[in-house]
C-alpha cells in the first residue's frame, strides 16, 4: 500500500472519500451492480414498461429497497411508488446532476447478490403492452356484443 501525499489528502478533503467503483456506483443511481435486483430504464418508468416484473421482484424481495432517478417528473413515478407502498418497499429519489444515467429505478439490497439479468428486456414489456391491449380490447369486445 502506497502513502498518502499531500494531494491525496487535499482531493480527500475536498471531495470525500474515493469509493470503489464510483462511474458504476454513478451509473446505478448510487449502488453497485452485484446489489441490484432490477433496474428500469428512464423509458420504461416513464411509460410504466416493466411495472408489472417490478411488482414481481418486489413480492420476493420484500427487504430490498427502491431507488428513483430525480431528474424523472414525480408524476412518471406515481405508479412504481403505490406498488412501494403496497409491499412497504422504502424509496428515494436521488438527484445526481453531474451525472448522465439512463437509469430511472432500481430495487436493490444494501449486499451482493449477483443477480445475472437485472435489465427487463424490451421483449417482455412488448408482451406486457400486448396483454393490456388484449384485456383493454376484451371488454370493449364484450361490451359492443350486448349492444
Amino acid at each position: 500500500m502506497s502513502k498518502k501525499n499531500v494531494e491525496d489528502y487535499l482531493t480527500e478533503g475536498m471531495y470525500g472519500t474515493r469509493l470503489p467503483k464510483q462511474g458504476e456506483r454513478d451509473y446505478f443511481l448510487g449502488t453497485l451492480r452485484e446489489r441490484i435486483v432490477i433496474a428500469l430504464k428512464i423509458g420504461q418508468v416513464m411509460t410504466d414498461k416493466g411495472l408489472d416484473a417490478l411488482e414481481e421482484e418486489m413480492k420476493m424481495h420484500r427487504n430490498a429497497k427502491l431507488i428513483f432517478n430525480g431528474s424523472v417528473s414525480s408524476k412518471f413515478l406515481k405508479a412504481e411508488k403505490e406498488l412501494a407502498n403496497k409491499y412497504n418497499i422504502p424509496y428515494t429519489i436521488i438527484t445526481n446532476e453531474e451525472v448522465d444515467t439512463n437509469i430511472g429505478a432500481v430495487l436493490t439490497y444494501d449486499h451482493a447478490i449477483d443477480k445475472e439479468e437485472i435489465f427487463v428486456s424490451e421483449e417482455e414489456t412488448k408482451q406486457e403492452e400486448d396483454l393490456q391491449e388484449n384485456k383493454s380490447n376484451g371488454f370493449l369486445s364484450k361490451l359492443k356484443n350486448l349492444f
